[in-house]
């Protein structure tokens, strides 16, 4: 695959914006990412729109993003690093889904979760970010998975998911990169009480974990708090935001699990939901967390390069607020779209 270099306008426009909605304080050194499953959804193949690779990494760049997840139709090895490189991007992370059933991981799933290790290797990439894979017993009770009829891991399957997640870390870390466990609605670890049985299952250095916070919402818990009990142990962020319609719908089964939901918007951009940005970043800021932030939406109403734009703003404005930092005179408004 050959992708061309990008116009000296994007690379100028995304450098400019980066530099102006940068901030001092506690947070000063975490990076700013986003996800192309904005632009291609990766579960919901009529929400793939068919954005090539460059135009999605000229937007990710444009709009004043540090990085970016590996997407859908991205080059591979150093054609993939050359393309990043020219628009002063970072590949931040590859996404494994873990494919499993009750009785934990399938057969495959070992085999799945390599290859995308292979790939975080290959393109110069920083973080394995693994979760388990959407099922449809699962999916159904999505959002209310506290339900006594929702379907769980067996412990069998719990033994079968630690052996798995332990075998990747080690071979992660081997090949000199990080790993994070992504807690995922749809999946047999949503909840607060499975999030909990992994932590207690496996340590913390083996298992770090990425809090997704609009994921561990629609599972029933607050992100604030999870962010305060896992602690250090929250290596990597998926900063995304819940619509309250869409979620009271799944909570009352008028939407009919994950994969509707998704269908309608559950997820939003920054600040047009009920996540509450500042206390996420309050938290992170007591630590002087230096990780990723990566802005993300599976789909949107407007355009992605709109939606992408308006993440960055909105997490910008919120990072001021927790760093206690103003704007220079005359940077606020007039910010290129």
């Amino acid at each position: 695959m050959t992708i061309s270099p990008p116009p000296a306008a994007v690379v100028e426009q995304g450098s400019r914006l980066r530099d102006r909605l940068a901030v001092g304080g506690p947070l000063a050194n975490a990076r700013i990412g986003t996800v192309p499953i904005l632009w291609n959804n990766v579960d919901v193949p009529e929400l793939r729109l068919g954005t090539n690779a460059e135009r999605i990494l000229d937007d990710i760049a444009r709009t004043g993003y540090d990085g970016t997840q590996l997407g859908l139709g991205f080059p591979e090895g150093e054609g993939l690093r050359d393309v990043l490189a020219a628009r002063e991007l970072r590949l931040a992370e590859v996404y494994a889904s873990i494919p499993a059933t009750v009785d934990g991981p399938t057969d495959a799933a070992l085999a799945d979760v390599r290859e995308r290790l292979r790939l975080l290797e290959a393109d110069g990439g920083e973080v394995l970010c693994v979760a388990f894979d959407g099922s449809p017993d699962r999916d159904a009770f999505a959002g209310r998975a506290d339900d006594p009829e929702t379907p769980r891991l067996t412990r069998d399957g719990w033994r079968r998911t630690v052996e798995l997640l332990a075998t990747v870390s080690d071979e992660t870390r081997a090949v000199g990169a990080r790993i994070a466990f992504h807690p995922h609605a749809g999946t047999y670890v949503e909840t607060p009480d499975e999030v909990e049985q992994l932590a207690t299952s496996i340590d913390a250095e083996t298992l770090p974990f990425c809090l997704d916070v609009g994921h561990y919402t629609v599972g029933g818990g607050d992100p604030v708090a999870a962010l305060r009990r896992y602690g250090e142990r929250v290596s990597h962020v998926h900063l995304k935001d819940v619509d309250p319609v869409v979620l009271a719908g799944l909570r009352n089964g008028a939407v009919a699990g994950f994969g509707a939901g998704i269908r309608q918007r559950l997820f939003t951009e920054l600040g047009a939901g009920v996540l509450d940005l500042d206390g996420i970043l309050g938290v992170l800021a007591e630590r002087r967390y230096d990780g990723w932030l990566m802005v993300e939406q599976d789909s949107g109403w407007p355009s992605p390069a709109e939606s992408a734009a308006i993440g960055r703003r909105v997490l910008a404005a919120a990072l001021r607020r927790v760093s206690g930092a103003a704007p220079e005179p005359g940077v606020a408004g007039g910010i290129e779209a």
